[in-house]
């Protein structure tokens, strides 16, 4: 088992990791994992060869978008799960999750502390960035099912990383346990000033309005919804706000793009809510430039995290983590802009939504991530 150095990564500085999207070397940081998969990863040397690709040929961005995808045909399910480790070695890791079993069987996922501690940046930009002005006490309710699912556990020790970071955060952990989560509103949620509830959209407002049901008073509490799994309106927002007594949707909500594969992809912020609130009331738009004209979950991404690229509508991303995945076809279906790409097509739309931000929120930090847009996985076996 690898040693990790905590002091060194909790001491890292969230602003510095994001801004090397301004500063670092994009096409040098993908190749070095690819070359470091390809050489370390047994079940990915044999992926290559058996498709024909030599590594030393690898030279460019343009090289390796020509890589041969990865899917769970015919890579997870193919290879031994140990091969498909570093070194081939799965002791070397220390955490399992299971994936829903949305495409047929559930798959095991191998991790380790640091594939955690790398996600937690997304939830760390949530709570600091988009949560915005940080409150002195907040409670963190975890209401994804806990066990070998992935929602639960993830979100609870990326949560718990950044408290040992020296934020404010208390965490309780009843997961979908809906009787245990209002009690713990009723009767402990009053300590603090945010509540924080971490979930299943469906579910959250099922929690919400069963704790309006039973006399709870959520205007008491400064309330922010974290949330992953499922897409949803707009409208959707606007009611959730209006039970929870939320006056600013912007700085109250993030949905994450996530999977048990490997981890966050991403998050909606502030801006990226902006925008779909716009193209919410501009269908004929949302058509042209995504492709579809119903809504789909808008988020922005670290590439130096989860490097995405789009392929016939179809979401690819490379990544490491426990299980390395390099092009991995997940069959979601969306597409990606860069930071310019979307403001110049609002520009064009006389949107100018940075002024906007800029003038409603001053503070606000504002980052030149690109976006990722999602509908959802092209092949379901369970609803």
């Amino acid at each position: 088992m690898k040693k990790i150095d905590l002091n060194s990564i909790l001491s890292e500085d969230l602003n510095s990791k994001l801004n090397r999207i301004n500063t670092g070397n994009l096409e040098q940081h993908v190749l070095d994992l690819f070359y470091k998969t390809a050489l370390t990863v047994p079940a990915y040397k044999k992926f290559l060869s058996e498709n024909n690709v030599d590594i030393s040929l690898v030279q460019s961005l343009n090289d390796f978008q020509k890589l041969p995808f990865m899917t769970k045909e015919n890579y997870i399910k193919k290879y031994p799960v140990a091969e498909t480790c570093r070194g081939g070695d799965i002791a070397n890791l220390d955490f399992v999750s299971v994936s829903s079993g949305s495409t047929g069987t559930p798959t095991f996922w191998m991790r380790d502390a640091e594939d955690e501690i790398n996600i937690a940046e997304r939830f760390e930009q949530i709570l600091t960035e988009c949560f915005v002005p940080m409150t002195a006490s907040n409670l963190c309710v975890i209401c994804f099912p806990l066990g070998t699912w992935v929602g639960g556990m993830f979100t609870t020790n990326c949560v718990r990383y950044l408290s040992m970071k020296g934020y404010k955060l208390t965490l309780v952990t009843p997961g979908n346990n809906k009787e245990e989560i209002l009690r713990v509103i009723k009767d402990f949620a009053e300590n603090f000033e945010r509540v924080i509830l971490f979930g299943y959209p469906p579910f959250l407002k099922d929690v919400v309005d069963t704790g309006i049901a039973k006399g709870i008073d959520w205007k008491k509490f400064d309330n922010k919804l974290v949330m992953a799994g499922e897409s949803f309106s707009e409208d959707w927002r606007s009611l959730m706000s209006e039970r929870l007594v939320i006056n600013d949707e912007l700085t109250s909500f993030s949905s994450m793009y996530g999977t048990a594969d490997a981890g966050v992809l991403a998050n909606e912020t502030p801006l990226s809510i902006k925008i779909r609130k716009f193209f919410s009331e501009n269908p004929a738009l949302t058509k042209r430039v995504f492709g579809q004209s119903r809504l789909s979950t808008l988020c922005q991404y670290d590439p130096y995290s989860r490097y995405f690229e789009e392929h016939e509508n179809t979401l690819l991303f490379s990544g490491d983590n426990g299980i390395p995945l390099i092009r991995y076809n997940i069959n979601d279906d969306g597409g990606i802009y860069s930071f310019d790409e979307m403001m110049a097509i609002l520009n064009e739309e006389g949107c100018d939504v940075l002024t906007d931000l800029k003038n409603e929120y001053p503070d606000l930090v504002i980052r030149n991530l690109p976006f990722v847009y999602v509908f959802g996985r092209k092949m379901f076996t369970l609803s």
